[in-house]
């Protein structure tokens, strides 16, 4: 049995057991991977099935109504480009990139590209500043930084040997000077073939918690602990093939990771996120409903996730 149809069966029995929680914690038996790859192994296969790859993956509608919508099979061949590009611009399994970004699409991909590509992805909120990114560049051991346009100005005085990839802006001189320019991933093939298996024990994400008490600590996640273990996310939050789900959380901490992109996708659920510059109960309801979100996933208190 191929990884993929583990993977799934042990999700289809989760399904099956939606309801009855006593029973799914007496017979449900977690994977058991050497090898695993949640992008290549999960993702593409359901991207390639013509029976869902045009499903919605991921949707994000702005303030002001417009909207980013992209199925399984445009996410995977997306991905597939930037991994190249990144490959072709030096980039190797095992690398570690500070991913820097709001809920705009080009976080989805570049989380489905590392993944592809077996380098380490430390997501950071963009709410850091120079002071912060510094640590998590040195600390992180960092050799690459994508970063959003409005943002990449604060790693002017970050000190570090790491390479600079801006988001946002356009080609060649209209970029930040010296910093890779994204938009040049969409030249790349849509093929991608991987240099070599990906290790379950291999390293897939560093998250650096809060630090609200102490100094931030820095959090070690492989290509099986979030990948198989947000099964049981997808499980207690209710999540199945179809649904939109809607997860508050903001990107760069792990609660993001969670809700928004490996539980839905686990599910073969939509990803729905709104993006306003200032919370509006009531556009948001009305955006829920416009979209027919199915499950909604936030703190019952103010404050981020």
């Amino acid at each position: 049995m191929s990884v993929t149809d583990e993977f799934r069966e042990a999700r289809d029995r989760l399904l099956t057991l939606h309801s009855d929680y006593h029973q799914a914690r007496r017979e449900f038996v977690w994977p058991r991977f050497t090898e695993f790859n949640f992008a290549l192994d999960w993702f593409d296969q359901v991207a390639a099935d013509p029976e869902k790859a045009g499903n919605p993956a991921l949707v994000i509608v702005e303030q002001d109504g417009s909207a980013t919508r992209r199925s399984f099979a445009d996410l995977a061949a997306r991905s597939n480009q930037v991994a190249n590009w990144l490959r072709s611009q030096g980039m190797r399994r095992g690398d570690r990139i500070i991913v820097m970004l709001g809920n705009q699409v080009e976080l989805w991909e570049l989380m489905l590209a590392g993944i592809k590509l077996g380098i380490v992805l430390i997501p950071t909120t963009t709410l850091m500043g120079p002071e912060d990114l510094a640590e998590r560049v040195e600390r992180g051991e960092a050799g690459w930084a994508a970063v959003g346009r409005s943002n990449i100005g604060k790693f002017a005085g970050v000190p570090g040997d790491y390479r600079l990839i801006e988001i946002g802006a356009g080609g060649g001189s209209a970029g930040t000077p010296g910093a890779l320019q994204y938009t040049d991933s969409t030249t790349a093939a849509v093929t991608f073939t991987a240099d070599a298996p990906t290790h379950a024990d291999e390293t897939l994400l560093l998250y650096f918690t809060s630090g609200t008490t102490s100094k931030a600590k820095l959090v070690e996640h492989t290509h099986t602990s979030y990948p198989l273990g947000h099964l049981s996310t997808m499980y207690w939050i209710g999540l199945e093939p179809g649904d939109v789900h809607l997860n508050v959380a903001s990107p760069g901490w792990a609660k993001h990771a969670w809700s928004n992109f490996f539980a839905p996708w686990i599910a073969e659920a939509c990803v729905f996120v709104y993006n306003y510059a200032r919370f509006d109960a009531r556009a948001l309801m009305k955006q829920m409903d416009r979209e027919r979100v199915t499950s909604f996933c936030a703190l019952p208190r103010s404050g981020g996730c």
